[in-house]
């Protein structure tokens, strides 16, 4: 065997020790970021993502203030659902006349009636759950952390690694070829 080539096989051997060394580690995060990623493309195709209802109204002069909304959300929370009453964010669908109203500390979707108030449906946000588990942020969310530290240290670990994968696999693969290259030279 050539210098060269032997030069070429020693750093392919330093590249599958890294790619071993990354890749097992890291095998459950690659998985579920995987695995809920393929969830999070489907979401509306595979029924993950409660459908939208329609309002009765959607000319907005019509509608109900924001405000009206959210005490209506609010209180049927707390009188009915017996959770939480925070809510994260009002996702309002003109087209449609209906305000979905997500909840922070419970993965409940309201969806109201802009014009009337009327709460069309209650269902659970699954899709809210997958995100959190891809990105990261569940385990913020149980251990109720400020700054999503958990999430950073997630995202930046598994891209890390990714990187470092791709790199690797790279030259796991284009290697041999280099050598047999080499070879066939001689």
């Amino acid at each position: 065997m050539s210098e060269k080539t032997e030069k070429i096989a020693k750093h392919t051997r330093i590249y599958r020790k890294i790619h071993k060394w990354i890749s097992i580690p890291l095998f459950v995060f690659m998985f579920l970021i995987g695995a809920t990623g393929l969830l999070l493309g489907w979401k509306k195709a595979a029924g993950i993502l409660p459908s939208t209802k329609k309002g009765s109204n959607s000319e907005a002069k019509t509608w109900l203030s924001l405000d009206k909304m959210q005490a209506t959300a609010q209180q049927f929370a707390n009188d009915s659902l017996k959770l939480s009453t925070e809510i994260d964010r009002i996702d309002v669908r003109p087209q449609k006349g209906v305000a979905k109203i997500v909840f922070t500390e419970h993965f409940t979707e309201l969806q109201i009636d802009c014009a009337t108030g009327e709460i069309l449906s209650i269902a659970q946000r699954n899709s809210d759950i997958i995100e959190k588990i891809h990105d990261g942020s569940i385990l913020d969310f149980f251990v109720k952390t400020q700054n999503d530290e958990i999430k950073l240290f997630y995202t930046t670990i598994t891209s890390l690694g990714l990187i470092l994968l791709s790199f690797s696999g790279f030259w796991l693969w284009y290697n041999p070829k280099r050598i047999k290259k080499q070879k066939l030279a001689q």
